[in-house]
């Protein structure tokens, strides 16, 4: 049977695919000709688009991360420069240069066909309820052509994953800034760059932190030198196999053969994107230092 292991290497794989829309320099040039400036007006438009023009708010609670007042900086200011609609075709538009710029004659293959046609079967799988995310994505029209077909199909089951993985903080009353720092204190992404990135004041990192603490989920004398009790490292263990557990269900829909085909399929897209500097491999949040 599809075990929880295939939901983790298949986003894995699929992630640099879904990610080029948001760092490649294609991107950035789509959103700039229709009207969107800066790094971070062009990321809250493109992936809020599918929920059509919802407040800041709204936006908060899906993303589950950011800090409101960092939200509220971009939205819905966003929707004065583009419609939604408009969003999701520069997404897709910038998407399609890319992977013909990187890719070349792989877009029109047999192989981005059936990569598409089996991603297309594990996203109409998904479970919807309380996905706010995925469901905005499986409503939005398959592109015709394949490359573009798997990119939605590998966004919708990426949005699924994220939207589990927000159950399960939720469901052990993590907070987005509180997921933030079992990060910092588990030693994978640095503090400083993890508030950059996500709009976290100090007060509010350091009031999460002693909740955390409370809870004995941490080990230090200060928020700035912590670390992971052993509690708390069982804690952050348990929230990742429940994010791969949820994920599990449009995998376990296409089933192990399957699976390892679509994996098969993705490894070297995987590695032409990393390849060519369009995902950011080394950078787990992935925003560039010099984002607006």
């Amino acid at each position: 049977m599809t075990s929880a292991g295939t939901a983790r290497r298949l986003w894995a794989l699929g992630e640099p695919y879904h990610a080029v829309t948001y760092f490649a320099d294609e991107a950035r040039s789509a959103a700039g000709e229709a009207g969107l400036s800066g790094f971070w007006a062009t990321y809250f438009a493109l992936r809020a688009a599918p929920l059509g023009p919802v407040g800041p708010a709204v936006v908060t609670a899906a993303f589950y991360n950011f800090a409101p007042s960092f939200v509220a900086r971009r939205v819905p200011g966003v929707w004065s420069a583009v419609t939604p609609e408009q969003a999701l075709r520069v997404r897709l538009a910038a998407v399609d240069a890319v992977v013909r710029r990187v890719l070349g004659e792989w877009a029109s293959s047999a192989e981005a066909a059936e990569a598409a046609e089996l991603a297309r079967i594990a996203a109409e799988a998904v479970d919807l309820p309380g996905r706010p995310l995925a469901a905005a994505n499986a409503a939005v029209a398959e592109p015709d052509e394949p490359h573009l077909a798997l990119w939605q199909a590998l966004t919708t089951l990426r949005e699924h994953r994220g939207d589990g993985h927000n159950a399960a903080l939720l469901g052990r009353e993590v907070s987005g800034v509180g997921a933030h720092v079992l990060v910092a204190a588990a030693g994978r992404v640095d503090r400083a760059w993890l508030q950059k990135a996500r709009g976290w004041g100090d007060d509010a990192w350091a009031a999460a932190a002693d909740e955390l603490a409370r809870r004995g989920w941490l080990d230090g004398s200060g928020p700035d030198d912590v670390e992971l009790s052993a509690e708390g490292l069982a804690m952050v263990t348990a929230i990742e196999a429940d994010t791969d557990r949820l994920a599990l269900g449009p995998w376990r829909t296409l089933g192990d053969t399957r699976c390892d085909r679509l994996a098969e399929l993705l490894v070297p897209l995987r590695r032409a994107v990393v390849a060519a500097g369009l995902f950011p491999d080394r950078n787990p949040i992935g925003v560039p230092p010099d984002a607006d």
